[in-house]
């Protein structure tokens, strides 16, 4: 059985309903053995990729593991990665922003961590709790050392969100 991946992935310009959104995949294997056999032929061929994709050094791959804490995102990590090349990824954790990080944009941490060409870059977290947490405790923005004039609620959100490309300076 395979992954239908498809079912995973939001096309440019589409709108996604999160309620109709899969969050349960039936089990691609039948036991732990056939787990453990269809595991093992997946990372082989996860390590033909990778060096192809290295090989060719046209674009790059960025992988999220987006989940509370305790959710498993690290062992997801190890299990998927466990035949890549560990020269040919870049991996970067994200937690509480640096005071160095406070001083940007809220978008420049994980920026500035995009994978080279060529390279896998697998981000444990990402904007998110930049994107959402703040939004839901808009208290954490006051700790961020940010202008007065930036902390208005009635236009933070519309300038975090407004997707013209231009950084925004909240």
């Amino acid at each position: 059985m395979k992954i239908k991946s498809k079912n995973f992935r939001v096309q440019e310009g589409e709108q996604v309903d999160l309620k109709k959104w899969p969050t349960r995949v039936k089990p691609v294997y039948k036991s732990k053995k056939k787990y453990k056999q269809y595991l093992g032929e997946q990372v082989e061929e996860l390590s033909e990729l990778q060096r192809l994709h290295y090989a060719s050094n046209r674009y790059a791959v960025l992988l999220i593991f987006q989940a509370m804490d305790a959710a498993g995102k690290d062992g997801a990590i190890r299990h998927v990665m466990s035949g890549v090349n560990p020269q040919g990824c870049q991996v970067f954790s994200f937690k509480h922003p640096s005071a160095t990080e406070l001083e940007h944009d809220f978008l420049w941490r994980t920026t500035r961590s995009l994978p080279e060409r060529g390279r896998i870059g697998i981000f444990n977290r990402s904007y998110y709790e930049e994107v959402l947490i703040v939004r839901v405790h808009p208290e954490i923005l006051c700790g961020q050392g940010l202008p007065d004039g930036l902390l208005d609620e009635k236009t933070i959100w519309r300038e975090r969100y407004r997707g013209s490309g231009e950084p925004s300076l909240s």
